[in-house]
């Protein structure tokens, strides 16, 4: 029954159960985590066969000796493999360490201090520089522009991508708007697939925006599908090259989610033009990358049909771990006007939308029985969520034991803040 059509008398006796309930979440004693979404022990056991897999045959086909210094922007044999995953060429294609946050962050400081250009191209001269963020969104990337100092702003997301009217419109009136953020394939945390269209618009983005805009396409769950019929992405760089705009556009990704977190390799595509820019900064920083890393990787995975071989073994532990979530959602709260949520198809969260100024209070009810929940406004600029109401869940890393039981607390303590809150109201 909608909470809205049930009457003050069966709120209350809805209201003593699940105080009941709650008190002996609260005699249990529970330690439970569902904040971020990190691989298993499971899923990471998938890549073990991965250590001695060279067999000290550190020398690729082209002779190198990848234990040595150099190869700035990694092995070909990995460029060759992973441009599939950005939907690039290899030559398009620079493989770096193990986490793409590190690329995106230099990325960004590189254009902003000395430019995408030379000198006379840094953002930071233009005095203010802005970032467009659709939100919910991932809460580093906006970390990474609050570091630089860059304003950001906020446009909603459809279940199509980011609303490309409000886009469009932002960029056209404010050239101090440098790029945008996004995670187009089970985005972060909604779980959508960014539409044709929407891509197809946001690759139009730099004919439009002011000079040396770009998009941060962090394509981190472009292979992250929890079945092979799951819906996939247009390729955002052959709709650039139709409208000339292949500059503007930058895509990020990685095996952090798919190898070892920790031990990973980390990716990126852009122009050619772009990664000349980016490679004579880079070289500041390294000699070169784990090339050691970028051999066995490639090695184990062998070519492209291997590695999504490998992703359906993701699979096959991640997806009882969301239906599970998706069951006890559908079971406690569907039709009672409490909350909604996604039902993605891949990535690695579901994020929760309960009544507006309530996010805050359930994730609080959460913690008090030893629930800890990614905190309220994590998926908005500067930790705000001007409704408090959006809430990531990430249940990939707890045993499903444990996604149960913390489940449970999760719907109780939404209806227990839903009902008081209706309550007050009379």
């Amino acid at each position: 029954m909608s909470i809205d059509q049930a009457s003050a008398q069966d709120l209350q006796a809805q209201l003593a159960d699940l105080e009941k309930q709650y008190n002996a979440f609260e005699a249990a004693n529970l330690s439970l985590d569902l904040t971020r979404g990190k691989p298993n022990s499971a899923q990471l056991d998938l890549s073990n066969s991965m250590d001695g897999i060279l067999n000290s045959a550190y020398v690729t086909r082209a002779g190198e000796d990848c234990r040595n210094y150099g190869g700035l922007d990694g092995l070909a044999e990995a460029k060759e493999l992973f441009s599939k995953v950005l939907g690039v060429s290899p030559q398009e294609t620079l493989i770096g360490g193990n986490a793409s946050l590190t690329l995106m962050f230099q990325t960004l400081a590189f254009a902003h201090l000395f430019g995408v250009r030379g000198a006379d191209s840094a953002w930071i001269k233009e005095g203010v520089v802005k970032f467009l963020c659709p939100v919910p969104g991932y809460d580093r990337h906006f970390s990474v522009c609050e570091e630089l100092g860059i304003e950001m702003i906020p446009v909603a997301m459809t279940d199509q991508g980011p609303d490309m009217d409000q886009v469009e419109a932002l960029v056209k009136a404010d050239s101090a708007i440098k790029g945008i953020w996004c995670v187009p394939r089970f985005s972060n945390p909604t779980g959508i697939v960014y539409s044709d269209d929407v891509v197809d618009r946001i690759a139009q983005l730099g004919k439009i925006a002011g000079a040396h805009f770009r998009v941060m396409w962090d394509n981190a769950y472009a292979v992250h599908a929890l079945h092979r019929e799951a819906p996939e992405l247009a390729n955002i760089m052959d709709a650039a090259r139709r409208y000339g705009t292949e500059d503007s556009v930058i895509i990020f990704g990685s095996t952090s989610k798919i190898t070892f977190a920790g031990a990973g390799l980390a990716f990126m595509g852009t122009s050619e033009e772009n990664l000349k820019y980016f490679k004579k900064h880079l070289g500041m920083v390294t000699i070169g990358p784990d090339k050691v890393n970028q051999l066995r990787h490639v090695k184990f995975f062998g070519d492209f049909d291997g590695l999504m071989t490998h992703m359906d073994k993701h699979a096959e532990l991640l997806k009882p771990r969301f239906d599970a979530v998706l069951q006890h959602l559908e079971d406690g709260l569907k039709g009672s006007d409490m909350g909604g949520w996604t039902v993605p198809e891949g990535g690695y969260f579901i994020s929760f939308d309960c009544l507006p100024g309530l996010a805050k209070e359930i994730i609080a009810l959460a913690a008090a029985v030893g629930v800890k929940l990614t905190p309220a406004g994590a998926t908005f600029p500067y930790g705000l969520d001007p409704e408090d109401k959006n809430i990531r869940l990430a249940p990939s890393f707890p045993a499903l034991s444990d996604i149960n039981k913390t489940m449970e607390v999760f719907v109780v303590c939404v209806k227990l803040a839903s009902i008081r809150l209706k309550l007050q109201a009379e």
